[in-house]
């Protein structure tokens, strides 16, 4: 029975070694960056939604502004129903995506239409 207990000692050490050194292989990732951390800021992805869509004009934040502070053009929330009820931009229209080719009509096609989703 001695040596039973002498076996399982070995091997226990092993497995929490190894345990510990994935653990601190985990740690060393996360403070030099190379492993990434969740964050709460968004991913900015403009890179490949201009891949995407590159033919749909962007917009800078100067210009929605502006067009917003003159009333110049329309701003579509593209997001669902609860995230535009939760905050949204004064005076926007709420046609969440998968509903936007199906209400094109309740757009002005001769007005400049700024859809936005964040």
């Amino acid at each position: 029975m001695k040596k039973r207990k002498a076996r399982k000692f070995p091997v226990l050490l092993l497995a929490g070694g190894g345990l510990l050194l994935i653990v601190a292989a985990v740690m060393l990732g996360l403070q030099n960056g190379s492993i990434p951390a969740t964050s709460s800021e968004p991913a900015v992805s403009s890179e490949h939604e201009e891949e995407t869509f590159p033919e749909i004009e962007r917009v800078s934040l100067e210009d929605a502004k502006a067009a917003l502070d003159a009333g110049t053009a329309v701003f579509v929330d593209v997001r669902g129903v609860d995230a535009y009820n939760m905050s949204h931009i004064p005076g926007s229209l709420s046609i969440p995506l998968a509903e936007l080719e199906s209400r094109l009509t309740e757009l002005n096609p001769n007005q400049w239409i700024i859809t936005y989703c964040t």
